[in-house]
């Protein structure tokens, strides 16, 4: 498990959603987010393939990654 401050970043404003990203998601929308995107790096997974590593549901990933990346705006829609 990679820790964020370890992802490479180029400007300020990535920094900055890091630092939200790590503050308002809980540990498993964080690693959720980190498959599905393939932050720091790694292979952007699907979501049945993330489901399949968690042990659950396609869909219930679906809700998880959905949950995670509206609180990330609603944590930075006035920073941008």
């Amino acid at each position: 498990h990679r820790d964020l401050h370890s992802f490479p970043t180029r400007r300020s404003s990535d920094l900055k959603i890091m630092e939200v990203i790590r503050k308002v998601l809980s540990p498993r929308e964080y690693q959720i987010l980190v498959l599905r995107y393939g932050i720091g790096g790694g292979p952007e997974l699907t979501q049945k393939e993330v489901a399949k590593k968690f042990g659950i549901s396609r869909s219930y990933v679906s809700r998880i990654e959905k949950k995670a990346l509206d609180k990330i705006r609603e944590e930075i829609k006035d920073e941008f």
